[in-house]
């Protein structure tokens, strides 16, 4: 089965390609908002991930702007897909990676969703700066479009804005983690073996999505 990884784990290896930035990105990305974030829609939900070792982060979904792939996060993580799920891969300077089942980098939900980016005919303007939120999927040198349709399950979390110009455009951002990046520091400067996977599980508990009293229809599929 093939890895499901996002571009610039492939470009990273070899060249970086493609640029682009939105006035959307207006939080601080240079350290963690924290409590004086403000969401920048109040009917957003967020989305809590705690870590095994107690760690907590905050993530701002923005469904107002990534309507599908949202609907599938909440879905998944409050049916407790991702709980006890370890981020299997972590790039210092770029991104951390989790929510495979295989923990391996080849695993999902059984399904795939829409690409909801711009090089995939969707008007999406989120760029992939520090402390943003995106989907990974499969990827293809020499037919990149055929992968468009991948993601499903995995996602990651940039710890830096140097990679936004390989991935704005052809991924689909979909968050904010404005609380807890000093967790997300902590877990991309782990040791890590040759396929970029921690040498000790960096453990999920559990994330859960605060809905309040709405409730939001399944994500549209891709079997």
């Amino acid at each position: 089965m093939k890895r499901i990884i996002s571009l610039v784990l492939v470009l990273s290896l070899s060249v970086i390609c493609f640029a682009a930035c939105s006035d959307k990105n207006t939080a601080d990305t240079t350290v963690n908002a924290g409590s004086d974030y403000v969401l920048t829609n109040e009917a957003n939900p967020v989305a809590t991930i705690t870590m095994k070792d107690g760690g907590v982060m905050k993530i701002e979904l923005f469904y107002d702007k990534v309507p599908n792939t949202v609907l599938n996060f909440i879905s998944l993580a409050n049916s407790g897909f991702y709980d006890g799920l370890i981020f299997h891969r972590v790039i210092r300077g770029f991104m951390i990676q989790g929510g495979d089942p295989n923990g391996n980098g080849t695993g999902g939900p059984g399904y795939n969703i829409f690409g909801d980016f711009s090089n995939n005919g969707y008007d999406n303007d989120i760029s992939h700066l520090r402390g943003y939120v995106s989907m990974a999927r499969r990827g293809s040198y020499t037919d990149p479009a055929s992968c468009y349709n991948t993601a499903g399950s995995q996602f990651f979390i940039m710890v830096s804005d140097a990679h936004s110009a390989s991935l704005d455009g052809d991924y689909a951002a979909f968050g904010y983690c404005y609380y807890g990046m000093d967790v997300v520091d902590e877990i991309v400067s782990v040791k890590t073996d040759a396929n970029d996977k921690p040498l000790k599980d960096i453990v999920i508990d559990t994330i859960r999505v605060d809905v309040g009293d709405k409730v939001y229809d399944e994500p549209e599929t891709i079997v």
